[in-house]
């Protein structure tokens, strides 16, 4: 049986609206706009058919096949087009009036008549699939504006909700209206999502880094001293031995980090098109880091707040660094280091204590 069509989708997606009381119960219960709660009800039916057809891989038909790209030259899978015509299909029974997802080259309007606008990330990490690696859903909610640009440029602290669905060995929503983050867990044996926590937050002190480092020789000096220094363990200014992970999936890095803590840098480098790292502000970055500072973390751009950017393009790009509060801000000490200090050549930075 293979759910590709959006009839059998959308009939998927009602059966659980209808039941899925407790996530409705819950989200009742919290100080939380109606529209909100139903952009959130309808987002998370989808997930459920997502999670449905990504656990069943190859024998619901072709997920990874290459159809296209987006309006940014990323490669397309069948299933980034097949989950973002999903929630597109969903969003318009709910308030959302403008639409923006990183598949499409424009915001769409869905429903006139709506109050919120949404950007979203339909299938984060699709090109880890064949690999059965965590993949997931980004999502941005607004309050809408008259007009498109109006709605979704804006920046990252007048969101009203930001959050993920993580596709893995269980599948769980995270999210945040801005008063701590909760995470649910789809039970596949009442096809509902359950409340796991309402208060999760990021362990303060942790010994892993994540970051690409074939990358190196291309790393501004800043970004090349903070790693020499992780690397160099507790003979280093930092005084810890550390562990570093890359998945290539920014949820599955988020998730990892949000409940263990560490540290996720991708920056800009000197690669022609990588000047401003490869992550959207728009609905990656600022949705997470939403997330992230919700629960105790730090998100920046290696120097700047996430949160406070204004976005210059719809699909524009920008360095990302977010975990652990300490860790970022480390990060940003070293951007504030004179050349000499970060220079390879430069001794013992004695820069922190522990």
């Amino acid at each position: 049986m293979c759910f590709t069509t959006f009839e059998i989708l959308s009939q998927r997606l009602k059966k659980r609206m209808e039941k899925s009381t407790k996530l409705k119960d819950i989200l009742g219960g919290m100080n939380m706009r109606a529209d909100v709660q139903g952009a959130l009800i309808a987002l998370a039916g989808v997930a459920a058919n997502l999670s449905f057809r990504i656990s069943r891989g190859s024998q619901a038909g072709t997920m990874q096949g290459t159809v296209g790209e987006n309006s940014d030259g990323d490669k397309q899978t069948a299933l980034d087009i097949e989950a973002d015509d999903a929630f597109v299909q969903a969003f318009k029974e709910t308030k959302v009036r403008w639409y923006a997802s990183e598949e499409r080259e424009e915001i769409e309007s869905l429903n006139q008549a709506g109050t919120l606008a949404l950007a979203i990330d339909p299938l984060d990490g699709s090109s880890n699939i064949n690999a059965n690696v965590s993949i997931g859903t980004i999502f941005s909610i607004f309050q809408a504006a008259d007009t498109a640009e109006k709605s979704v440029m804006r920046p990252g602290h007048e969101q009203l909700c930001g959050g993920y669905v993580i596709y893995g060995p269980q599948t769980m929503l995270l999210f945040t209206i801005g008063n701590g983050v909760l995470s649910f867990i789809l039970d596949r044996n009442i096809e509902e999502f359950v409340l796991v926590t309402s208060s999760l937050k990021i362990p303060e002190t942790a010994t892993e880094f994540a970051i690409n480092a074939s990358n190196y020789r291309h790393w501004s000096p800043p970004i090349r001293a903070y790693i020499d220094d992780c690397l160099a363990g507790d003979d280093g200014p930092h005084e810890k031995n550390f562990n570093m992970r890359w998945v290539a999936s920014l949820v599955a890095e988020t998730h990892r980090i949000i409940m263990r803590g560490g540290i996720f840098l991708y920056p800009g480098d000197d690669r022609p098109g990588y000047e401003k790292g490869r992550l959207r502000l728009v609905y990656e970055c600022a949705p997470i880091a939403f997330l992230i500072e919700q629960a105790g973390g730090k998100a920046t751009d290696g120097c700047d707040r996430i949160l406070d950017i204004m976005p210059q393009s719809l699909h524009g790009r920008i360095p990302f660094v977010f975990g652990s509060a300490e860790k970022v801000a480390r990060v940003a000490a070293y951007h504030d280091l004179p050349p000499s200090e970060v220079s390879p050549l430069f001794g013992k930075r004695g820069l922190f204590s522990a």
